[in-house]
């Protein structure tokens, strides 16, 4: 079943960055509106950001100014540009469709140490 993998987590200190990929795990036809997720150990998910086209891009208030979400449309794959990291920013990462969502898969674990 096709589902969404993401990549590019890891290990950071505060103030460091981190780029997430995340692109369908087979070949599917355009990607429209898509989101980036997060959860946070004993939360629940959370949406962070979300991109329609190439030229709307929409954040929750803790990331503005510090998260950019962008798109390759040839590619199929959507980034999370994420600079100024904070603690708080620790969890898994997950993108999806806003519409008609895919399974939830692995996602990718973001650790920002203090």
């Amino acid at each position: 079943q096709v589902h969404m993998v993401e990549s590019g987590g890891g290990l950071v200190q505060a103030g460091g960055s981190l780029r997430l990929s995340c692109a369908p795990s087979e070949s599917i036809s355009s990607l429209n509106a898509m989101g980036w997720y997060r959860q946070a150990p004993g939360r629940q998910r959370e949406w962070v950001a979300t991109i329609v086209g190439v030229g709307i891009t929409l954040y929750t208030d803790s990331v503005k100014g510090r998260f950019t979400i962008s798109r390759d449309s040839a590619r199929n794959t959507v980034y999370l540009q994420m600079n100024s990291l904070k603690p708080e920013d620790t969890g898994v990462y997950y993108c999806n469709t806003l519409s008609n969502p895919f399974p939830w898969a692995q996602g990718t674990q973001v650790t920002v140490s203090s």
